[in-house]
Formats: structure tokens, sequence, C-alpha cells
């Protein structure tokens, strides 16, 4: 049997302190190995993350995500980058979280410092490939990226 990993404040704390640490503003603590076909992870969010629309066109990549604490924003965009659907997940809420079947635009906006959320989705891991990061949209690191970001956040204001 493998060593057991709990999800506790311990580990909330620590991924929220890697997070504001981090240039991107949020950190992975993963408990799978990258060759499982099942990835689950941890994930500390700080408001300045930028996590760009994107879709998983692979029929096998949806993505199952829990707010364990804080509060984030989902968008869901049609091909156009036009708002589709918006909610707030929220640990304790009303919604907790969702599940994203492949080929579906979405992004998330951290709504709530020191956010911690659950991923769990089919491995092995591929970066988002062609057809799947939002043409209509900045990348990470672009200099229009700050300004999406705060018109993404808008959205839940």
């Amino acid at each position: 049997m493998s060593e057991l990993r709990f999800l506790d404040q311990t580990l909330f704390g620590d991924l929220a302190e890697q997070a504001a640490a981090n240039p991107r503003q949020r950190q992975h603590h993963n408990f799978h190995q990258m060759d499982e076909p099942c990835h689950r992870m941890a994930v500390g969010l700080q408001p300045a993350t930028y996590i760009p629309p994107h879709r998983h066109l692979s029929a096998d990549k949806a993505e199952a995500l829990l707010v364990l604490k804080g509060s984030l924003g989902l968008l869901i965009f049609n091909d156009r980058g036009e708002v589709l659907a918006k909610r707030v997940l929220a640990a304790g809420g009303e919604c907790v979280g969702v599940d994203v079947p492949p080929n579906i635009f979405h992004a998330l906006v951290v709504l709530e410092a020191d956010s911690i959320l659950f991923e769990c989705k089919a491995g092995p891991y591929k970066a988002v490939g062609a057809g799947e990061q939002a043409s209509w949209a900045p990348k990470e690191g672009e200099a229009d990226a700050p300004a999406y970001l705060a018109w993404m956040r808008g959205q839940f204001a």
C-alpha cells in the first residue's frame, strides 16, 4: 500500500503560502505519479493567478474540480470567446465544484485569497496543444493577460 496523504489544513496552509511566493501565484501538490492514468492534485491559488481560457480536445480529458477552501469563478465560453455561463464555486457554498467535459472552453478566476482546488483528470499530463488554447484570449505571460484577468474577475463583481 502506498503512503496515506491527507488533504488537511496543514497542506492547505503550505499550498497557499507557496502559491503566494510563486510568480504564477499558484502551486500544485500532486497525489499521483506522472505516468498514472488518473491525475489527482490539490492546487493553491491566489487572486493574481491567470488561468487562460482553454479546452481539452482528447475524449478522455474531462476535469473534475472541487473547491476545498475559498472561492473561484468559473467561466464557460463558446468558440468566439463569448461567455455562455458563469458560476461561483465555493467551499461550503451552494456549488462546490464542476465536472467539465472535453471540448468546452473554460477558465477560472480566484475570488478569495488562499483558495484551494482539488482537480482530477485522466493522465498522463499533456500541455495544452493546438486548438486547445483560446485564440481570442491572451496567453499566460502576455502583456494583455492582466487586463483580461481583470475583465474575467469583473464577471463576478
